[in-house]
């Protein structure tokens, strides 16, 4: 690991430097999906839309048919990776990234089928049932795998059908596909991407670390500790494995750590005035330590109850300034903003702008409301 002496960022140059690492600036040459996913190393995805807009707002002029078919195309994929919550993956990652960063969560795990009642006989079974109904390419629904594993005698009622479906995928058995006609579907990872990239050990560690610092950084070792649900000695192995790739550099909250080459001015690639951005981006979900972008006082709104739901957020100059939700009409959608920061008339006419793209995106016209 390389150090950087002699400069000491500010809490705005911090913030500067994450919204580009983050493609939030202004955006120069072609990006897609693949790239995306590929540059950052994971996405929090357990929302569905929201993941397609944490996408489509990183790709200028995106629709949400240009997103759903860019995964079709398998330039992404959803599964468990690490802790224990659903992430889009480079597909070709999907394997070592939830054999290695998944090891936790699904040790974790059989404590969880123990409060189930859920013996690891039954549970491997269940496994083993929907792995055959997808052999040969299948593609089933989340209901019609669930109902596979009813068929073979293993009870999947409450939340047991959910846990053995996770388990399937935690396993790299199988790994969620695309929705058909707006339902999850499940797909054997193996024939879905049948050519995985299989690093050693300590070569995953490192580029996990170079994906996450150079995506998310400056950001301290404890998020990416948190951020990949990696013990602290792993955490660290992987940043020493990455060696000159990932440098460390003082800031006013202390020693972080970021690529070397995202250490340019923090002032290149300007940070839009506003942006609308997905509830679960890794804007706030790739931190543990959120007081560049958020005031403390504002996570219970944008984590009600601290209950792991992060609500969608309207930002001004790299910081929160409200929170917001969407209803679809027939031809429109309909959106609420909570303001946070107490914006004036003409600020909230401005803020509106923030909206444009989401527009364009859906392809139906918006309406805001401030709450």
């Amino acid at each position: 690991m390389a150090s950087l002496g002699g400069v000491t960022l500010t809490e705005p140059d911090v913030r500067a430097l994450r919204m580009r690492a983050l493609l939030l600036t202004a955006r120069d040459g072609d990006r897609g999906v693949a790239s995306i996913v590929q540059w950052c190393g994971a996405m929090q995805a357990q929302d569905l839309h929201s993941a397609l807009w944490s996408l489509g707002s990183r790709i200028p002029g995106a629709t949400v048919a240009d997103v759903e078919a860019a995964l079709e195309r398998k330039e992404a994929l959803r599964t468990w990776p690490m802790r224990g919550t659903v992430h889009l993956v480079p597909p070709r990652d999907a394997a070592w990234m939830v054999r290695i960063l998944g090891a936790r969560p699904l040790a974790d795990g059989a404590r969880r089928r123990a409060q189930l009642g859920l013996d690891e006989a039954d549970a491997n079974r269940a496994v083993a049932t929907v792995a055959s109904a997808l052999e040969g390419g299948k593609r089933l629904t989340r209901a019609e795998c669930v109902e596979a594993i009813r068929a073979s005698g293993i009870e999947t009622a409450g939340q047991l059908g959910y846990h053995l479906l996770w388990y399937a995928s935690q396993l790299g058995v199988t790994a969620i596909a695309p929705h058909v006609d707006k339902e999850q579907t499940f797909v054997l990872l193996d024939e879905w991407v049948p050519d995985p990239f299989t690093p050693e050990r300590d070569e995953a560690l490192a580029l996990i670390a170079v994906r996450y610092f150079q995506s998310h950084g400056p950001a301290p070792l404890k998020d990416f500790e948190r951020w990949t649900g990696l013990t602290v000695k792993d955490a660290k192995l992987g940043v020493a494995a990455a060696g000159a790739a990932i440098a460390e550099v003082d800031t006013d909250a202390g020693p972080m750590l970021a690529a070397p080459d995202a250490l340019g001015p923090p002032g290149a690639g300007e940070v839009p005035d506003w942006l609308a951005l997905a509830g679960f981006d890794e804007y706030m979900l790739g931190y543990g330590q959120r007081e560049a972008f958020l005031e403390p006082e504002h996570l219970q709104v944008v984590v009600p109850g601290k209950n792991g739901v992060f609500r969608a957020t309207l930002v001004r100059d790299g910081r929160v300034v409200g929170v917001w939700t969407r209803t679809m009409r027939a031809k429109s959608c309909h959106i609420e903003v909570t303001d946070l920061a107490g914006l004036s008339a003409r600020e909230r006419a401005a803020a509106e702008s923030a909206f444009e793209p989401y527009s364009s995106y859906l392809g139906l016209p918006v309406d805001v409301h401030w709450v």
